[in-house]
């Protein structure tokens, strides 16, 4: 399958060119494909505020290139260059609260500076550990794809149909996808009849993006309200919801994009099960339960507007954009590392004490 699911690699979000960070501005699709150049940190920082890139996987990556830009920038400007570059890195952290990859990016470029051996090429090296970043999520999304496609067969081996909810897609990754990479796998091997994609409110990633990747790769695919996933639900056969996450804590709770909570409990109702699909770099076992995970609250204008224009009464809104999904409304967390049926604290533990699987 593995060659297959290479050979389907059409849409990317990243790519690192020449030492300068390019992003496809993800606000603009799908009426409009732009990429955006990027040469230092701080631009880098305002990228991931602004959502010209999202999703928790791609948001690490860029973070991780943006060090690089940083550590070229401090260089070329002379003196304390490591106590310079710590203001990019607390820019870079400061960027988004909720997506742990974010974190354990700047970790791993972190510790990377910290394994500098004297006269060692500071940039060469750093930029080789972004690089590595990028290609083992890639990697991790093909391993991912093939472990869910596994799972969805052995339920039913006939064409389903699947909803999703945000996109977590190769717009929100460095390569096929988490949530959306199960699915188009499942399509290559004849396992899909039609997806359903939330819109997702207020930014519509739903809409925007995950129907713009599946139309690109020529799955059928139906565009449906928030509100109307339990109806399709009942009405639909729908077999799986499969959504990715931002950040999983130690007893397998899960924080994603909101409206995934609702999901669960409207899953769990109508007997429909709930995978979420996720990179092991998602997983923070510093926290115990999904009560401890920062929640970030966005400016209540998304909802009040459209285009700089207001439509709602004169109210005021409040516009939470994680929520956190509980284990036990959950049916698989589906890694690199490997799957975890029914999730709990111990089996989290196990997981994360495994190789990844490629």
């Amino acid at each position: 399958m593995r060659e297959r699911l290479l050979a389907a690699e059409k849409i990317k979000a990243i790519e690192w060119r020449d030492g300068t960070l390019h992003l496809l501005d993800q606000r603009l699709l799908p009426l409009e494909e732009t990429w955006r150049a990027y040469d230092s940190a701080v631009e880098v920082a305002g990228a991931i505020r602004d959502m010209v890139v999202r999703g928790a996987p791609a948001i690490g990556i860029s973070a991780a290139y943006g060090v690089v830009l940083g550590a070229r920038q401090r260089l070329a400007a002379g003196g304390d260059w490591r106590a310079a570059l710590e203001e990019d890195f607390r820019a870079l952290a400061g960027s988004r609260p909720t997506a742990v990859n974010l974190f354990w990016a700047l970790d791993r470029m972190r510790e990377r500076l910290a394994r500098l051996k004297e006269g060692e090429d500071v940039l060469a090296a750093l930029e080789a550990e972004a690089l590595g970043i990028h290609e083992s999520d890639r990697e991790a999304n093909l391993t991912m794809a093939q472990l869910g496609v596994e799972l969805i067969r052995k339920h039913s081996g006939n064409p389903q149909a699947l909803l999703t909810h945000c996109n977590a897609g190769a717009l929100a990754t460095g390569g096929f996808g988490t949530a959306l990479g199960v699915i188009r796998a499942a399509w290559l091997e004849g396992l899909v009849e039609r997806v359903y994609a939330d819109e997702t409110r207020p930014w519509l990633q739903g809409a925007r993006l995950t129907a713009w990747e599946l139309v690109e790769e020529g799955v059928p695919v139906s565009l449906n309200v928030d509100g109307a996933a339990a109806h399709l639900m009942k009405t639909k056969g729908v077999s799986w919801v499969i959504v990715g996450a931002d950040r999983i804590t130690a007893d397998g709770d899960v924080a994603n994009k909101i409206g995934t909570y609702q999901l669960a409990v409207v899953a769990m109702h109508h007997g429909v099960r709930f995978m979420v699909v996720a990179p092991s770099s998602t997983i923070d076992m510093s926290l115990q339960s999904g009560e401890e995970i920062p929640i970030e609250e966005r400016d209540g204008r998304e909802l009040l507007e459209i285009g700089g224009k207001r439509v709602a009464a004169s109210v005021e809104a409040v516009n939470p954009v994680f929520d956190v999904t509980p284990a036990d409304l959950i049916d698989a967390i589906v890694t690199e590392r490997g799957v975890v049926e029914r999730p709990n604290a111990a089996k989290m533990a196990e997981l994360m004490s495994r190789k990844r699987l490629h």
